[in-house]
């Protein structure tokens, strides 16, 4: 649930604080979810390292006019006050089907996902929120195991703050 309008961890989410980039402001900004609880869970596993994986939809990239993620491309994490938390690089990108989207994937988006029906259903609601429809300006939205999804891995390079806020 990363891209709203917008692999593998290093061994501790210490390690990923040793390089602080000199200017946040030439990065884009990252946004998961919508400002929220739910984004604040997301950013809370990206910064103690339980999240590496997130996933979004072509429709939604292709509507905001945004580029699909790259390899090596990295960005700052904003909370749900628009304050910067991390700084993250993108370790892999994959464009399937929502029907082929595998465990690994969904377990890794840290939010404890434990099989991919578990996590389509959290996706869908999210997919299928009020929030989101309108976002996408289709009130009508839905997925189907057809539509493309972008499964994103990445790597916390650096954390801005702490895990516990």
């Amino acid at each position: 649930m990363a891209h709203v309008p917008s692999s593998a961890a290093p061994s501790s989410a210490s390690a990923a604080r040793t390089t602080v980039p000199t200017d946040l402001d030439s990065l884009p900004r990252i946004e998961f979810a919508f400002p929220g609880p739910l984004r604040d869970r997301l950013v809370a596993a990206i910064l103690d390292g339980s999240k590496t994986s997130t996933t979004g939809l072509v429709v939604d990239y292709e509507h905001d006019g945004d580029p699909l993620p790259e390899v090596g491309a990295r960005g700052v994490v904003v909370d749900s006050g628009d304050r910067p938390v991390a700084v993250v690089e993108v370790t892999d990108v994959r464009v399937v089907p929502l029907a082929q989207v595998d465990l690994a994937h969904a377990v890794d988006e840290g939010e404890g996902y434990t099989s991919v029906a578990e996590w389509r259903a959290g996706h869908e609601r999210f997919w299928h929120s009020e929030e989101m429809r309108s976002a996408l300006e289709d009130p009508e939205f839905t997925v189907t195991d057809d539509t493309p999804a972008v499964l994103e891995r990445f790597r916390l390079v650096t954390a801005l703050r702490p895990a516990d806020g």
